[in-house]
């Protein structure tokens, strides 16, 4: 099973000004592209003067091509996005999105300004960002009856499942991730406390 990867561990802001342009540079965890095209907006929203609001984000593992985003929003192709883009690749860390802001002084900067000012700008984020480690999760099914619940409930706070969808119908179903590394323990114990009656099916693959 894959190894866990390091996320944001809280937002960060930082400004500076560019031959009188401001340039600032917003970091936020963005588990999911829903996420990260959210809080976009929501930085949209705080900066509604600003000439241009470019973004990227890599809204999951960090090697998983399908959750890369960017925009140059107004800025010349490829001056912006991708070079904001490759810092956050090139820093190792998943679910994590950037929004830089430019309020425009009135000095254009050339092409090679714009990408060392939004490149730049990320990079010096990423330098100050703290992180934490985000462990490796392993979906997985449990059907019980309602008699053996108190043994599912036990292991879910003692080992902390968390719970992603539940059908309490004539039986139970609950669709519960657990770091990978305790995924087999949790599969033993949970036979052991129901007499076999309950067990854990994986849902990754």
């Amino acid at each position: 099973m894959a190894a866990g990867y390091s996320i944001p561990a809280a937002p960060l802001e930082l400004s500076e000004e560019i031959k009188k342009s401001r340039f600032i540079t917003f970091i936020a965890h963005t588990p999911t592209v829903e996420a990260a095209k959210a809080w976009v907006n929501e930085i949209k929203q705080l900066h509604p003067g600003a000439r241009h609001h470019c973004w990227a984000f890599v809204a999951g593992a960090p090697q998983d091509s399908q959750v890369y985003g960017f925009s140059d929003d107004g800025e010349p192709s490829g001056t912006a996005g991708k070079p904001m883009l490759a810092q956050l690749m090139g820093s190792g860390l998943g679910e994590i999105a950037a929004v830089v802001v430019r309020y425009y002084g009135g000095v254009l900067l050339g092409t090679g300004g714009l990408v060392k000012a939004y490149g730049g700008g990320v990079g010096a984020a990423l330098k100050r960002l703290e992180t934490q480690i985000r462990h490796q999760q392993t979906p997985s099914l449990i059907q019980c009856d309602y008699t053996d619940m108190g043994a599912v409930e036990a292991l879910l706070s003692s080992h902390h499942g968390q719970v992603l969808d539940a059908d309490y119908g004539a039986r139970v179903t609950l669709q519960v991730a657990w770091e990978s590394s305790v995924w087999a323990q949790v599969d033993r114990e949970l036979t052991d406390r129901t007499h076999g009656r309950v067990s854990l099916r994986s849902l990754d693959g």
